[in-house]
């Protein structure tokens, strides 16, 4: 299928929504997603001008700003969102100050999830060619947080990422791949260093194998990089 001379194949007939939601480049300055993306930013600041002791004003606003909303959401503003509309909350939801969800894919927070001050969510991404970023085309993958998991103030969650069930986040953390259940992850890139207290035997081994499998991979990972340095200076020489 050839391109249409705006980065989109020809003869594709979905909207801007639905190819952003598909995972495929779309155009952030479509009609719709301008409009959503408006929409959202009122429902943002009436959730910072609610008065704090309105708890159903606060929940109608919710209502209306994420995609579901679980029992007992709690977020203090500000928060800031892309869309809103693509965020999916479980029950028992902690949201501490200045969180930012860019939803230009789902973002799906599971059960009792604690989040602190500042934490940010990207599910948008940009492409690292210079010729599509000029273009205004983007793309976005779907974050998950598992169940229980709490990610510490300022930690970043990167696009296409899943945090497993019960894990936690260290706090200023840059979380650039997917994290097992039951570990401490932090650092940047955030790595799993621990196992979670209060496991049974067989839960905290399986979490120091996901663990000890997470930094080989990490470890194949830089020396295919220096690899391919060595091998780029070889050339040069």
């Amino acid at each position: 299928m050839g391109d249409g001379g705006n980065g989109f194949p020809v003869g594709d007939t979905r909207s801007q929504l639905e190819r952003m939601l598909s995972g495929d480049f779309y155009s952030c300055a479509d009609p719709e997603l301008v409009r959503l993306r408006a929409e959202a930013a009122v429902a943002c600041a009436a959730l910072a001008a609610v008065d704090p002791h309105d708890a159903a004003g606060r929940e109608r606003i919710q209502e209306r700003l994420f995609g579901k909303v679980g029992h007992t959401c709690i977020i203090t503003p500000p928060l800031r969102v892309d869309y809103g509309c693509n965020v999916f909350i479980g029950d028992n939801f902690y949201c501490n100050f200045d969180c930012v969800f860019l939803d230009c894919a789902k973002i799906t927070i599971g059960d009792n999830v604690l989040l602190g001050p500042g934490v940010q969510l990207y599910a948008a991404t940009h492409p690292t060619n210079p010729t599509d970023r000029d273009a205004g085309r983007e793309y976005a993958f779907p974050i998950t947080l598992g169940n229980g998991v709490w990610v510490g103030g300022r930690a970043i969650i990167n696009s296409g990422v899943t945090v497993g069930d019960h894990s936690v986040i260290g706090a200023g953390s840059v979380v650039t791949r997917d994290v097992p259940p039951n570990v401490v992850a932090v650092g940047t890139p955030a790595v799993p260093i621990k196992p979670i207290e209060g496991l049974e035997k067989a839960a905290e081994e399986a979490a120091w194998a996901a663990i000890w499998a997470a930094r080989k991979r990490k470890q194949e990972r830089e020396q295919r990089e220096a690899a391919a340095f060595d091998a780029w200076k070889r050339q040069q020489a």
